[in-house]
């Protein structure tokens, strides 16, 4: 019995020393930090000529960006930074954004209320409508609906809000997203390559109304 314990006592210092998992982890990856809303209407203060001092732009060729999802704004800014999506005047201003810049931004924008559009054509609007929440099974043309939601509210993180939008703007966007001019978007891509003129129009109106 007294040889045991000089022993056991050998055997312990003899051991090889076991890793200490926890100790030499990794640490895990910080959290973006919360965005700062007051930062983010200073940075907007260059934008609001085109977009309008809210984010509720009055000039129909500029998008009204007030209330919309941050998500979606954010992947904009980024795009037209890595010129994934072509426009020399926004290109220009991303070009001086970081990431925070854009987080601080996109969030400050969709704390403000955007502002109601209006339709104009009677006869537009039905067939906007009509693409809109049905779409043309026989032309491939899927309901704009299905991932914009019926009241163009769109689904945060997936898919931008459209209510409300400027008729001019959603024209443009469709039709360069159809002539390839606009490649951001492999899924619009797809829906707006068989729409005409016609339903661009009337899908354009349509939404304006959306609320």
């Amino acid at each position: 019995m007294k040889l045991l314990a000089p022993l056991f006592l050998a055997a312990m210092l003899a051991a090889p020393a076991l890793p200490s998992f926890a100790a030499d982890a990794a640490p895990a990856a910080a959290a973006p930090a919360a965005p700062d809303l007051v930062k983010g209407a200073a940075s907007f203060a260059t934008c609001a000529a085109c977009h309008g001092a809210n984010g509720n732009s009055i000039i129909g060729a500029n998008p009204k960006l007030a209330q919309q999802h941050p998500e979606y704004l954010i992947k904009q800014l980024q795009d037209f930074k890595s010129g994934k999506r072509a426009n020399a005047i926004m290109s220009g201003m991303a070009a001086t954004l970081s990431d925070d810049d854009m987080r601080n931004i996109a969030y400050w924008l969709a704390s403000n209320k955007e502002t109601q559009g209006f339709a104009t054509d009677k006869a537009l609007v039905a067939t906007g409508e009509h693409i809109y929440r049905g779409g043309n099974s026989s032309r491939h043309i899927p309901a704009c609906a299905g991932c914009h939601s019926p009241n163009g509210a769109g689904i945060p993180s997936q898919y931008p809000r459209l209510s409300g939008q400027q008729e001019d703007y959603i024209a443009a966007q469709l039709t360069a997203f159809r002539d390839g001019t606009r490649k951001n978007s492999v899924p619009m891509a797809e829906v707006a390559a068989n729409l005409n003129d016609h339903e661009i129009k009337a899908l354009a109106d349509y939404i304006a109304g959306l609320r």
